[in-house]
């Protein structure tokens, strides 16, 4: 039997569809090669805008047509928080929530006859009182892999709907996620960026701390680098920051959410954590770690944010001594508090605003790659795609581009920083 899988959304979503792809495996299902038709189709959905529901309910049409008998099961956030649109599409055989991605693969397994689930039941699971942990680390052709760590969400952030799709908190044991670590090296992997819905939040249903688990991250060997895909401005403490400043393997690197530069909009979206607050953390981290890479998630069009709010959070982030920002158009998700905030902004003027974010974003990026320009890095480098340069970043995430050398691929070497390339989103590198 062979096993194609498709997946929407974050990084998380990757990481869980490859663990997908290793449980089957395990039952001696392989992974179908490109141009062949599959016998189990496995679709691992995103709900964050309207736009990714579109995108699965086409996804599941396209997968549907393209192999013809497959067995389709479909997972993830869309299939948590609209079962009944992905179950009008004839030729899904299965639906099971993000809350219980555990319940995912045996519930595959059982419907191909290949075991199951004593007691329980086989209805489509989209919804339950407690859900689970499902560990997953992303595998494959690719220098980094990608760890979780933690899933779900306690903030209910007016405009989100990720507490919903996904659950509460909850997170693995720092002694579960180093075996997964250890395996890493032992395949010969490099870089662990760690992942997670609120990944600063980890810990909370095991009495651990996150600082703890970086702590004994940074013990294992063969990992040569760690990233922390992202952390909410008030769990980044100073211990924390301190910690990365002088650890052997976290590296250079924060990305950090900020939302909004208005105090308005941010009470407005229910954040923890004042501009004041948030500019305080930008100028630890930097003051700690002078040449890191900080990125940052920005909402735009946000209900209530009106062209005063707007011109505020702008300025707020032009004046951050940060290196990018992550800009997100504020869409409208039914069941939120948003909803009921006056001052609806219009498409035009979410695109708009969403625009002048991406060019501040371009000129951050640009003046921070400008500063190594001369400099000599280390640089973990990929095999390249075919005739072109070799890709990879920098310790402080400075996208890279060398000549093409097969030898150097998934090798950290140090190359001198010369300038930008033709299309100026990458500096190039030749030997010190």
């Amino acid at each position: 039997m062979k096993a194609a899988y498709y997946t929407l959304g974050c990084k998380l979503n990757f990481a869980e569809t490859s663990a997908f792809g290793l449980l089957l495996q395990e039952a001696g299902i392989r992974r179908a090669q490109r141009g062949e038709r599959a016998d189990v189709c496995i679709i691992n959905t995103c709900t964050v805008t309207e736009m990714a529901n579109s995108k699965g309910r086409q996804l599941i049409h396209r997968v549907i047509k393209e192999n013809p008998g497959a067995f389709v099961a479909v997972t993830g956030c869309y299939a948590q928080m609209r079962p009944e649109d992905i179950r009008a599409i004839p030729g899904v055989g299965l639906i099971v929530g993000a809350q219980q991605k555990d319940e995912f693969i045996p519930r595959v397994k059982e419907a191909l006859g290949l075991g199951s689930r004593s007691g329980a039941d086989t209805a489509d699971a989209h919804s339950a009182s407690s859900p689970s942990f499902f560990p997953a680390c992303s595998r494959g052709d690719r220098t980094r892999y990608y760890l979780k760590v933690q899933d779900g969400c306690d903030n209910f952030c007016t405009y989100c709907t990720v507490p919903y799709a996904r659950g509460r908190s909850r997170n693995g044991s720092v002694e579960s996620i180093i075996d997964e670590a250890r395996e890493v090296a032992a395949e010969g992997g490099k870089e662990i960026v760690i992942t997670g819905v609120n990944t600063g939040d980890f810990g909370r249903t095991t009495g651990e701390s996150f600082l703890e688990l970086l702590q004994r991250l940074d013990e294992v060997e063969g990992i040569e680098r760690y990233r922390i895909s992202s952390i909410e401005p008030n769990l980044l403490t100073d211990e924390i920051i301190d910690f990365c400043a002088r650890s052997r393997a976290f590296m250079p690197h924060f990305h950090i959410p900020l939302q909004s530069g208005s105090d308005e909009v941010l009470r407005l979206m229910h954040r923890r954590y004042t501009t004041d607050f948030f500019r305080s953390k930008i100028d630890r981290v930097n003051d700690a770690i002078p040449d890191c890479f900080i990125g940052v998630d920005v909402i735009v069009g946000m209900r209530g944010e009106t062209d005063e709010c707007f011109e505020q959070s702008y300025h707020f982030m032009e004046r951050l001594d940060v290196s990018q920002f992550h800009v997100f158009s504020y869409s409208e998700r039914p069941g939120t508090k948003a909803l009921a905030i006056p001052h609806k902004v219009p498409p035009q003027v979410r695109h708009e605003r969403s625009q002048r974010v991406i060019a501040l974003s371009g000129k951050k990026t640009h003046d921070f790659y400008s500063r190594f320009i001369g400099t000599s890095r280390p640089v973990l480098l990929e095999h390249a795609k075919r005739q072109k340069p070799m890709n990879g970043f920098t310790d402080n995430y400075i996208r890279v581009e060398y000549p093409d050398t097969p030898s150097l691929d998934n090798h950290i070497v140090t190359l001198r920083l010369t300038g930008f390339n033709d299309t100026g989103d990458a500096l190039t590198a030749s030997e010190p």
